[in-house]
């Protein structure tokens, strides 16, 4: 969906800048653009070395991204409802006494808790997921070198991609182990 987004983006700014010649102004503006498309991503990030043209910036960013996605696999996998394995996270919240045919949930988690939990992750995630999108619509404008398009394409569809598997492997492992709302 988002390839498809910015390639619909880059047909329709190709057809308006179909005959423009590479001037002094367009330079500056493409060097603006750059800025934007770092201060979107963060300066201070270590996801800024994905819009960059470093080799090793690039390295940098790929490795974080994989020790990161292996930190929430591994949540993940602890989230897993497992009676076979003593390592799950889960907490189980009902209780069955023998001498009942009656289950009761012990779990105090409220349809508030998860509204609150909701709030806080669109808190910390939404300007992520929104600063991602903003690079993958700034990856289809003409100005840019192909290889500066693919850049922020990829920087953006990485930042879009991370957060929500963070709001997800988030939403399961709290699912799994919350049993109050505190």
């Amino acid at each position: 969906l988002c390839f498809m987004v910015a390639f619909f983006l880059y047909i329709t700014a190709r057809r308006k800048d179909i005959g423009n010649s590479l001037t002094s102004e367009m330079e500056t503006r493409i060097k603006e653009n750059d800025m934007y498309a770092l201060s979107k991503i963060g300066k201070d990030s270590v996801y800024s070395y994905i819009v960059t043209d470093k080799v090793f910036g690039w390295f940098i960013a790929l490795a974080t991204i994989g020790i990161q996605v292996g930190i929430l696999v591994f949540f993940m996998n602890s989230a897993e409802a497992s009676l076979q394995n003593n390592s799950t996270a889960v907490q189980f919240t009902w209780l069955c006494p023998r001498d009942t045919d009656v289950c009761k949930d012990t779990s105090n988690l409220t349809d508030f808790g998860w509204i609150c939990f909701s709030v806080l992750m669109f808190a910390k995630l939404g300007k992520d997921f929104i600063s991602g999108s903003k690079l993958i619509y700034h990856s289809s404008k003409i100005t840019h070198s192909f290889k500066s398009r693919i850049r922020f394409f990829f920087g953006g569809l990485c930042l879009c991609w991370f957060t929500l598997f963070a709001l997800y492997v988030s939403t399961v492992y709290n699912k799994a182990i919350a049993t109050s709302n505190t």
